[in-house]
């Protein structure tokens, strides 16, 4: 079975602009909280079964770009296919906050950020 997007983020030097330009833009509801460090969950409005997404702040300066996150069962063998395949190993499996699992985040040939989310 194919693994779904199951998550989108934006990132930015600027994460108040960005959180206050989508949820504008697109009517999003854009909850900040600042026991993650200003990191804000996006509730699209379209329903239980829609992607759930983030914006927050970047960790690096100059980061700035949109990931998204691919729901998978066990993460470091997805990192290892992905190294396999010419990608790159950035963050290994992390645990999230609360009871939101863990996450993992690579690169593909390109350079592009790919994360994992199980």
């Amino acid at each position: 079975m194919a693994q779904p997007v199951a998550f989108f983020e934006v990132v930015s030097p600027n994460a108040e602009r960005a959180q206050k330009f989508y949820g504008e833009l697109f009517d999003w509801q854009v909850s900040a909280d600042p026991e993650m460090g200003g990191y804000a969950l996006v509730d699209t409005g379209a329903g239980e079964d829609a992607i759930g997404g983030g914006i927050g702040p970047s960790s690096e300066p100059g980061e700035a770009g949109v990931k998204i996150y691919i729901r998978v069962d066990d993460l470091d063998a997805y990192l290892a296919r992905a190294e396999q395949l010419g990608g790159r190993k950035l963050v290994p499996p992390t645990d999230l906050p609360g009871d939101f699992g863990k996450f993992a985040i690579f690169t593909d040939p390109d350079g592009n950020q790919v994360g994992l989310w199980a």
